[in-house]
């Protein structure tokens, strides 16, 4: 009997003794349930309740004034641009460092590998000043564009990289390459390949790693403060226009602005997981 099978029975036999269905190994029942519950709700759902509350202390109309008004309107645009080209940018060029990392060897590749994490463990205001201090005015590379748009991005393309490298990787880990060599002792060229074995079974995770990307990259803050300038309708991103608010003694309309970062943040992650679900089943079926 397979190991599935017995997990299958196991978890849907009812009890001789209680009548009661076995819940399988590996399930921590009521108790852990609520707990996890409890500890979700105490760090993300009830400050998320009350950052929404606050929002409408104004009522809908004040709502909808702080977030559509001229600052608040370029400020979301300006975000929107700088944080889909991170993540554009990040989807192509993460995937092909996770591609270099499983697949190539060569000499530093676990000193590459643990470098991956660094903007993980970096205070993000470090990441911009190193940036200001390589882009700035004093740049010892003479290349100088801070308190710009592609200085911005760059910021965020610092952040957000570990994202889709990591989301990626373990799915080339696993990845049979069985299948490649059979398609390529069949004549098939490597572009066939990637895209006909490879791509199907990655874009799951790539649109994973890319959402999660664009989520960091919205509300990000510490990387673009010295390096982008927060200059309002040209660099500033709501982030930065949160926090003068805030210095402003707005913090309804503070507050407005960031419900609108955490509903596209929660509709884009949502949407990409539900197609990377769908994604996925295909490909399973199709197997």
């Amino acid at each position: 009997m397979s190991t599935t099978s017995i997990r299958s029975e196991t978890g849907s036999r009812p009890s001789p003794r209680t009548g009661k269905k076995f819940r399988g190994p590996g399930s921590v029942g009521p108790f852990g349930l609520g707990i996890a519950v409890l500890w979700l709700s105490v760090i993300v759902l009830l400050p998320l309740a009350a950052l929404t509350v606050k929002s409408f202390d104004d009522g809908i109309v004040g709502f909808w004034d702080a977030v559509s008004q001229p600052r608040a309107v370029a400020t979301f645009k300006v975000t929107l641009e700088v944080s889909i080209a991170a993540a554009v940018i990040n989807l192509f060029l993460g995937t092909l460092i996770a591609w270099v990392l499983v697949r190539d060897e060569f000499p530093g590749k676990r000193f590459v590998n643990a470098l991956i994490d660094l903007p993980f463990a970096l205070p993000t205001i470090v990441a911009s000043l190193v940036l200001l201090s390589l882009y700035g005015p004093a740049s010892p590379i003479g290349l100088v564009f801070n308190a710009t748009k592609p200085a911005v991005v760059v910021a965020l393309l610092f952040v957000t990289l570990p994202f889709v490298v990591r989301a990626v990787q373990p799915v080339l880990i696993e990845l049979d390459k069985e299948v490649e060599d059979a398609a390529a002792s069949l004549g098939a060229n490597n572009l066939t390949i990637f895209r006909s074995i490879v791509l199907p079974v990655l874009l799951p995770s790539v649109l994973s790693g890319t959402g999660l990307a664009f989520a960091r990259a919205i509300g990000e803050f510490g990387s673009v403060v010295l390096i982008g300038g927060n200059i309002p309708g040209d660099t500033q991103i709501a982030s930065q226009y949160i926090r003068e608010l805030i210095e402003y003694d707005q913090p309804v309309d503070a507050a407005a602005i960031s419900v609108v970062l955490l509903a596209l943040a929660f509709v884009v992650l949502f949407v990409l997981r539900i197609v990377g679900n769908r994604l996925a089943r295909r490909e399973e079926q199709m197997r």
